[in-house]
């Protein structure tokens, strides 16, 4: 059993790993590695790295909030579930990280305030309850399920590579969805749903060019 202060440390660490590129290391090899790099106008390449950016800000945001719900959730097997979701979305960052620089692009620069307000957001949740907490989850990967749809389809049509990323992404969010209702998480209504939408919102804005 860990304590507090040894969940701190490895959130510490989580958060290096995060946010410094070429760190993180992931579990299961890059579905885009099955294709070969396509030729892409310098239109087409900055608008796929742009798209890519938002979903590599968005795992960052994935891995603060589970890191922050894990270190305040009140029963061990949600908090598992937390840290079992958090080691799936390494793959994520990771594989979106790789495109990011085989676009000859970069990371969002503001990954680092996005960390901080969403492991905050996460841990708040977490000390709240975990039904909450839960629920945050499902609302946040149905937000995440609706970027990736709308992302596949705004990807120039011969960058097989980063919609092979997105497909993959998309299917685990939406385990990760189930997995956070099956679990009790609470349903959010639809005010909330719409008020996480305008927020999302600003990320993917800011992190399009930034």
């Amino acid at each position: 059993m860990y304590s507090f202060l040894d969940r701190a440390v490895m959130q510490f660490d989580r958060a290096l790993q995060t946010l410094i590129p070429h760190v993180a290391k992931e579990h299961r090899p890059s579905p885009a590695n099955q294709y070969p790099e396509a030729t892409l106008s310098e239109q087409e390449r900055k608008h796929a790295a742009g798209l890519m950016r938002i979903n590599h800000t968005g795992e960052v945001c994935a891995q603060a909030l589970y890191a922050g719900q894990a270190t305040t959730a009140k029963l061990e097997t949600v908090r598992e579930e937390m840290e079992h979701a958090a080691e799936e979305e390494i793959d994520h960052l990771v594989w979106c990280e790789k495109r990011l620089y085989d676009l000859n692009s970069r990371p969002s620069l503001l990954n680092p305030f996005f960390y901080g307000a969403s492991f905050a957001i996460g841990a708040s949740a977490g000390l709240i309850s975990d039904k909450l907490s839960l629920g945050f989850v499902a609302a946040t990967e149905d937000q995440v399920c609706v970027h990736l749809d709308k992302h596949m389809l705004e990807l120039p049509h011969q960058d097989r590579k980063s919609q092979a990323v997105l497909t993959q992404m998309h299917i685990d969010e939406a385990k990760h969805k189930q997995m956070a209702l099956q679990s009790g998480g609470y349903v959010f209504p639809k005010p909330i749903m719409a008020l996480m939408t305008q927020v999302s919102k600003i990320m993917t804005l800011s992190t399009y060019r930034i």
